[in-house]
């Protein structure tokens, strides 16, 4: 493949533009309720469940500083134990990981397109638009590795402009004196830890910046900065946005009105078109998390087959010399993307998996996985290959910490056992997979 295509702005773009999607819109009202209308309690929730990207983020960036080969966590999954558990850590991104947050943002997607438009569709038409959004970001991304990272780098401006209005607005014009630390110190009910495991969801997605290591310019340098600035960038505009949207309208009236706030909000600053903008940054904002999604998962069937962990290898592998891409492993990825779309129609069509969806069924297994990795940079700080005290030991127990809180808050959903049962199922086939072949003497081809 073409070395060298992203820059550092382009990384740390795409983490933005992927955890940065619609939900910080309509996440302030669910805060607020949960924590009896404090916001200096909100900001304290927002950073708690930020230690899962935070700290995975900073003890992730310790093994990118070491190995740029493609894969991303799979090559860093490879290096902390063996073959097995990278093959299973590429198949459950591949198939269940990548392909489900494709599906289910871009089915979002059609959702709000409608909404912008006045168009009254339903689940077919929030479907199709979805899907003509996939097919369309995986050409583009196809065709030109750089067009992708262009547009990945203006959603992420354009998506963070409203985000900052709002804070700015806030500032301005709202009323400080709803900000009380006293809520804090009188607080008696515990029900704001429900809140946290819902605001880390909104974080996930910024491992996927790995996938795309091995074309980031000075990979073993841009790579690491950008999981570290990107998740203190996200977390200081999660943090602005909740203050300046609740002091800008009053924390009450964000609660009684839920998800009309934001219209009130856009209504307030920039008129009876309000709304319209709104949706106009919200729609942007989901189809740049749409081509970051796709700008990962493009290149994971190919990164798999360069390590033979992939069906039909010889041919995922294969680059094609026009377009510096490996066409088949896009394919490849496109198709299993499409599979995902037409089983959310289906679970949405029928109430399958009623209160949820098809993306929830990877993502709190997957910060469980991550707990691989911390531990492994654990075990090097205490072996001193990570130098110092945070790098080495504080990072990788709160990344730990981080995950389980994901994990804790989500075992209270009662599709819980049947979400683990299916990971559990590609994550098993992975290793068997891996072990056949392996009895091949495949090699591993980078």
């Amino acid at each position: 493949m073409k070395k060298n295509e992203y820059g550092l702005f382009t990384a740390i773009g795409m983490i933005v533009g992927i955890v940065i999607g619609s939900g910080i819109f309509f996440k302030s009202d669910n805060i607020l309720v949960a924590t009896n209308g404090s916001i200096s309690l909100g900001v304290i929730v927002f950073c708690i469940a930020a230690l899962g990207i935070i700290f995975g983020s900073l003890t992730i960036s310790e093994l990118a500083s070491r190995d740029s080969k493609a894969g991303g966590i799979i090559t860093y999954a490879e290096n902390s134990y063996n073959s097995s558990v990278a093959c299973a850590f590429g198949w459950f991104h591949t198939f269940l990981y990548y392909p489900t947050l494709v599906a289910v943002v871009a089915w979002v997607a059609g959702i709000y397109v409608c909404m912008l438009f006045g168009i009254d569709g339903g689940l077919a038409l929030h479907t199709g638009i979805g899907f003509i959004a996939i097919i369309i970001f995986y050409i583009l991304n196809i065709v030109s590795a750089r067009l992708g990272g262009y547009f990945q780098n203006l959603s992420t401006i354009i998506k963070i402009i409203p985000l900052i209005l709002i804070a700015i607005a806030g500032i301005f014009f709202g009323d400080p004196k709803s900000i009380s630390m006293n809520e804090i110190i009188h607080m008696e009910s515990t029900t704001w830890i429900a809140a946290i495991a819902p605001i880390a969801f909104s974080f996930d997605g910024w491992i996927i910046a790995t996938s795309i290591g091995h074309e980031i310019k000075d990979s073993k340098r841009n790579l690491p900065k950008a999981l570290v600035v990107a998740p203190l960038f996200i977390l200081a505009i999660y943090v602005l946005y909740f203050v300046g949207i609740s002091v800008l309208i009053g924390p009450d009236k964000v609660m009684s009105l839920g998800d009309a706030h934001v219209d009130l909000a856009a209504n307030t600053l920039f008129g009876a078109w309000g709304a319209k903008i709104v949706l106009t940054f919200v729609v942007v904002s989901i189809l740049g998390t749409v081509n970051g999604l796709v700008m990962g998962h493009i290149r994971l069937p190919y990164s798999l087959a360069l390590r033979g962990m992939f069906p039909k290898s010889e041919k995922i592998k294969i680059v094609n010399e026009k377009y510096g891409m490996p066409i088949n492993s896009a394919i490849v990825s496109l198709l299993i993307s499409i599979i995902c779309l037409l089983i959310h129609f289906v679970t949405q069509k029928y109430a399958l998996l009623p209160n949820s969806d098809i993306s929830e069924i990877s993502i709190t297994i997957n910060y469980v996985m991550y707990i691989l990795l911390y531990v492994k940079v654990f075990k090097m700080g205490m072996d001193n290959e990570v130098k110092g005290l945070w790098k080495g030991k504080l990072n990788p127990i709160l990344a730990t910490f981080g995950s389980l809180i994901i994990l804790f808050g989500s075992i209270s959903n009662p599709l819980f056992i049947q979400y683990t049962v299916i990971c559990g199922t590609v994550l098993i086939s992975a290793v068997v997979f891996w072990r056949y072949k392996e009895k091949e003497g495949i090699r591993a081809d980078i």
